[in-house]
């Protein structure tokens, strides 16, 4: 793919660097999140025995046939359910739906019904006659009536309209995330109850287009003078991820051609009329980005339909499946709702507490996406995610109070904070093959349905062979970040590093591994070690006098540093280990001289991936075996859980 410079990007005003507000979903949430949290809180889900009544069934399948213009939030139309019941007989059939829609009729499996109770938004369909287990069911309901205006969504309302200022556009659109899909269509708000497809019709003006899932399959004009936009998707979808949008749009088709794809993925964008020559540049970068994260995360999940986008003036960017729904195309928005596809899409959180699966990981796609175009640009956005998660303070990633919309998309914790996550997962993980394997492989074994951190986490270990428990429990249901404070001492050709951390949160202690790069009169050497107790100590061997030590220089950890100063009389330890031979050029490298019993040896290269872990039986030699290992310079890390000592040899 075609490398593009800093520069292109700063050009057409794409980059959100240290500082700069990503503008995005979250964006939304920080400006508005305060007044909505004045009002009443509304429970976020239906009531408990409503949920226990709309889970007798499994949803697999949604039609949504309605009439609609682009200024106007009047809905009339209907809804289609197709469902299976699950083991007992079903008498009621309950939906969720606004008290603001009159329903006309409703009809199950060919029948009308004439009980029908509304507790709110609790619709309970008293039926003449009950389902049997296993059995389908078939519910249309007709309704219509004025869409609310109660703020309940991630941005702002279920259903809006809207007049764009800057092109003097007329938008009405849908954003149901996390709990207003019931704000504009009878629905079942369950996130672990996808359905198996997904059928939209709008009838509008003929001057109008429409956007919404899957493939545009037909468009007829209507004897009335309207048209009918029919989309069709095959692909299992979340309640919240259905979506339309309706202006007098103009429209950009592209394609992209990701490695795996049976043909190209059309990109299908409607945006302002009049605003195309405007927006080009920037929607241009679309197709190269779902190519790259094809090669990251697997092919795009759907690429036997589309991908494309519908604006609205929503302040950001929501991720509506197959057709994100955005305000305007900054580079790092058109990233994060494209890797919304596969992080929130198609594999969805199995609960809000989770949101950081779709958040944290689409935020960290901004990352991944300026690191394959810039990697100053990619370290700035880390550096302010840093930031951003610092500021936080408390609060784990794991929501406790899904009711409370604000908290679910807290921007400091559920986009920065989850987004430093991957990138520590990342480092601990200090393998990127393995890394994005277990991404890829997280993709294929939850696509099309939904995962919770438990499920990653396991997925995480059985790809990398690496125990994760400790690292989810402090950064997912812990609370705060780490602080260090540093102390350092040469003597000869010695140096120890003695680090005590702090934490800011209700964390006790974050165990990490830790790069030190320690600059001296020769130049630069990089130490990684595991700090697995508050106060630790760590010696190394160097050549040359120590100028300055430097923790993590390449910002991979989520922490303050606070102090780092020398302390001349910090105790050096008694060791000079020593490889024999040295350059090797054998299977067998010894190690001679200890100082201590270490109980593990992990070869590093010049670069710091690791190489190989070997257990050590308690001997005064180590023998190291190096046979696999290429031509090159190496480093040895030996510890024994208290102490670590470091030395380096050459394969030859």
């Amino acid at each position: 793919m075609k490398k593009i410079t800093l520069l292109m990007l700063l050009c057409i005003g794409s980059l959100h660097l240290a500082g700069a507000q990503p503008q995005f979903k979250a964006q939304a949430h920080q400006t508005c999140a305060d007044s909505r949290l004045l009002n009443a809180t509304r429970m976020a889900v239906a009531s408990p025995q409503h949920m226990q009544l709309m889970n007798l069934y499994d949803v697999t399948f949604y039609g949504l046939d309605l009439a609609l213009e682009r200024n106007s939030v009047y809905i009339t139309g209907s809804v289609t359910t197709h469902a299976t019941v699950k083991s007992a007989p079903l008498s009621v059939f309950a939906f969720e739906l606004h008290p603001n829609y009159t329903i006309a009729s409703v009809t199950i499996n060919g029948i009308q019904q004439s009980n029908i109770t509304r507790n709110g938004s609790d619709v309970s369909v008293n039926l003449t006659t009950t389902v049997p287990a296993k059995s389908k069911v078939v519910a249309v309901v007709n309704y219509s009536g004025t869409a609310p205006n109660g703020g309940n969504a991630a941005i702002g309302n279920g259903f809006n309209t809207a007049r764009e200022s800057q092109w003097g556009n007329d938008v009405t659109w849908s954003l149901s995330e996390p709990y207003a899909a019931y704000e504009w269509w009878p629905t079942k708000q369950v996130l672990t109850d996808k359905a198996d497809s997904v059928h939209v019709a709008v009838t509008t003006s003929p001057e109008n287009k429409v956007g919404s899932n899957g493939l545009l399959t037909n468009t007829v004009t209507l004897p009335s003078g309207k048209v009918r936009y029919e989309w069709k998707s095959r692909y299992p979808i979340d309640y919240y991820l259905i979506s339309v949008a309706v202006s007098d749009y103009e429209e950009y088709v592209q394609f992209a051609n990701p490695a795996g794809a049976a043909k190209p993925i059309p990109v299908v964008n409607y945006v302002y009329k009049g605003s195309l020559a405007n927006y080009k540049n920037q929607i241009d970068f679309t197709p190269p980005l779902i190519e790259h994260f094809s090669e990251l995360f697997t092919l795009y999940p759907f690429a036997r339909e589309k991908y494309g986008h519908s604006m609205a003036p929503i302040g950001g960017g929501m991720e509506h499946q197959t057709m994100t729904t955005q305000s305007t195309f900054t580079f790092t928005l058109t990233a994060h709702e494209l890797a919304h596809q596969w992080f929130g899409d198609n594999v969805t959180c199995a609960s809000w507490q989770d949101i950081w699966l779709n958040e944290g990981f689409a935020s960290y796609a901004e990352y991944l996406a300026l690191q394959h175009f810039s990697a100053d640009a990619a370290q700035s956005w880390m550096a302010d995610a840093h930031n951003r998660a610092r500021a936080a303070k408390q609060g784990s990633l794991r929501v406790p109070d899904t009711t409370n919309v604000g908290r679910i998309f807290n921007y400091n914790i559920t986009y920065k904070k989850g987004a430093a996550v991957v990138h520590m997962l990342r480092y601990e993980i200090n393998n990127d093959q393995l890394f994005f394997k277990a991404l890829q492989n997280y993709q294929t074994e939850f696509g099309g349905g939904t995962a919770s951190t438990t499920d990653l986490q396991k997925v995480m270990e059985q790809t990398t062979g690496k125990e994760l428990g400790y690292f989810f429990k402090q950064w997912y249901e812990g609370e705060g970040y780490p602080g260090f404070t540093l102390a350092w001492n040469q003597q000869d050709g010695k140096i120890v590093i003695e680090s005590k951390q702090s934490t800011t949160g209700t964390t006790p202690f974050f165990r990490t591994d830790i790069t030190y790069q320690v600059q001296t009169t020769t130049g630069t050497e990089a130490f990684r070690v595991t700090q697995t107790k508050l106060t630790q100590q760590f010696a190394f061997t160097v050549d040359g006098e120590v100028l300055g030590v430097t923790m993590d220089p390449d910002n991979w950890i989520l922490k303050d540093v606070t102090q780092t100063v020398r302390n001349n009389n910090l105790p050096i330890p008694d060791f000079s280990p020593v490889v024999v031979p040295n350059p090797v050029s054998g299977n067998v490298a010894t190690i001679t001289d200890l100082g201590f019993t270490p109980t593990t040896a992990i070869i590093f290269d010049r670069i710091g991936r690791k190489m190989r872990l070997q257990t050590i039986v308690q001997q005064k030699e180590i023998q190291l075996q190096v046979t696999t290992l290429p031509a090159g310079l190496y480093f040895v890390q030996l510890t024994d859980g208290q102490q670590t000592q470091r030395v380096k040899f050459v394969k030859l």
